[in-house]
């Protein structure tokens, strides 16, 4: 696949409101770094994004997250290494990113709700929302991951 368009330069004004809501989300936010790991990682699976799940999976490395951690984010509903506070925060990112399927269901909303107070259930929806609009347009204009080793 080849990269169809560098966003970045062709429409700097475009994304820099999206850079403003990254730089909210991963400074201002007050989220905990691994909450935004998982939040990131997850959307970023569903959304079939490379580019993005590349870059994540690094990052949560780089910030200590453990490699069993960072690899059953995509099984998380078995996986054991998860806490209730986390299982309800990927409950949450999975509902908000696959809206169109049922929305965000009340038991989804009220699971998240009882770890997350208000204020920052509005701060993880934005960064979820925030890691939906880089993977659409990673995926649309097939942004390319960089290749670390040859497998």
């Amino acid at each position: 696949m080849t990269q169809r368009v560098d966003y970045f330069s062709i429409a700097p004004d475009a994304v820099k409101p999206v850079l403003a809501l990254e730089n909210h989300v991963s400074g201002k936010s007050g989220l905990d770094p691994a909450l935004r790991h998982l939040i990131k990682l997850r959307a970023s699976q569903i959304n079939g994004c490379a580019f993005c799940v590349d870059m994540h999976v690094k990052q949560a490395r780089a910030h200590g997250l453990s490699e069993q951690w960072i690899a059953l984010v995509a099984t998380w509903r078995e996986a054991r290494v998860f806490t209730p506070r986390e299982r309800a925060l990927l409950a949450l990112v999975d509902s908000v990113t696959r809206m169109q399927d049922h929305g965000v269901p009340d038991d989804v909303y009220d699971a998240a709700r009882h770890w997350f107070p208000d204020a920052e259930m509005v701060e993880i929806v934005v960064a979820i929302g925030t890691i939906n609009i880089w993977n659409r347009l990673a995926v649309t204009f097939r942004s390319e991951h960089p290749l670390d080793n040859a497998a």
